[in-house]
């Protein structure tokens, strides 16, 4: 399980929302759970939701596009990977729902030792108005609950979604 729970964090300064999450896991199982279209299905989103992936391309240039559906409604989600390294992911990240909001995330994954990773996500939006509509859209729920997921994934306990861990 996580050693902290999820700060989610909006600047005054410039719309941009910081998260940050510290994982009982390694540096590169968080970035596989990130970068691996299957894994990153089980865990993405609020409890409820099930995620397919479209496509997914977890290279520096590449692309990706999923759908969340719950209740027989469809979320649709797409963005670029503008640079996919062990230590760093940035990506663009676009809700269907809403395609001129368009996000520019930067992930880190820093290394604390003994078997621990801080996660640093920092999205910055084109507008404070559009920051504080994600903020307003219930996203940290789904943050919150996704990473809670992704705990149990890397625990390998097999309750995300019913299958094994991310393991070594």
């Amino acid at each position: 399980m996580s050693t902290t729970t999820t700060q989610i964090q909006a600047d005054p300064q410039v719309p941009l929302i910081r998260i940050t999450r510290v994982f009982a896991a390694r540096p590169d199982q968080l970035f596989r759970a990130h970068t691996d279209a299957e894994l990153f299905a089980r865990w993405i989103g609020p409890d409820g939701m099930d995620t397919t992936v479209d496509h997914w391309d977890a290279r520096t240039g590449g692309s990706w596009r999923y759908v969340s559906v719950r209740d027989g409604r469809e979320f649709g989600f797409h963005g670029c990977f503008h640079e996919v390294r062990p230590d760093r992911i940035v990506q663009t990240f676009t809700w269907e729902g809403d395609p001129d909001g368009v996000s520019l995330e930067t992930l880190t994954f820093e290394d604390l030792g003994d078997g621990r990773t801080r996660l640093h996500v920092q999205s910055v939006c084109d507008s404070f108005e559009a920051r504080d509509g994600w903020l307003r859209s219930g996203m940290e729920t789904g943050v919150e609950q996704g990473y809670a997921s992704l705990d149990r994934l890397l625990a390998g306990d097999g309750t995300a979604s019913g299958t094994a861990g991310v393991g070594a």
